[in-house]
């Protein structure tokens, strides 16, 4: 029994020491560096009274090789709102990791960073934290997220409480720099 663990053991050992060399080998030879994106994004939040949003985004991406990348997202969104109340607008700044995990198109992404309120008569900070699924070429970047801002009010059971979320669709133009 302790020569099956063994042999088991030496297998796993030699197919890791592979699969890692052949990663060193393809990140050895891949040109890092910046990207830049510039996108737009329609959303769909969860709760009252807050109708959807609308906003734009840049977004800064320095690829650690060609399937791990880190970011930097800031731009400006807007919750809308019917009625008399003001709508919600803020500036997100996100850092982030994307790992792609299919055929080098098809990634995870998460961010999290602050929701800044710039509303008039509004202005709180909000910790912010979005995961995304997209898919990205050499120029265009679509993505799907959940995003979280848990100190923004919203209104439950006909009172005010905070956390807000919404589901958001990104479409987005990118280059290297």
């Amino acid at each position: 029994m302790k020569r099956i663990y063994k042999i088991t053991l030496m297998l796993l050992l030699a197919g890791f020491t592979k699969s890692f060399a052949q990663e060193k080998e393809a990140t050895k030879n891949y040109d890092q560096g910046f990207r830049l994106g510039f996108g737009i994004n329609a959303g769909y939040p969860f709760s009252d009274p807050y109708n959807f949003n609308l906003g734009a985004d840049a977004r800064i991406q320095y690829d650690l090789s060609k399937r791990y990348s880190l970011t930097l997202t800031t731009g400006f969104n807007n919750y809308f709102v019917s009625g008399d109340n003001n709508d919600l607008g803020y500036i997100p700044l996100k850092a982030g990791f994307k790992a792609f995990i299919l055929k080098d198109k098809l990634y995870l992404m998460g961010e999290a960073g602050a929701a800044f309120a710039v509303t008039n008569g509004y202005d709180k900070t909000s910790f912010l934290v979005s995961p995304a699924i997209g898919y990205a070429t050499d120029k265009i970047d679509i993505s799907l997220r959940y995003e979280y801002e848990n100190d923004f009010p919203v209104i439950k059971n006909n009172e005010v409480s905070n956390g807000l979320g919404q589901i958001s669709l990104r479409l987005a133009y990118g280059f290297k720099l």
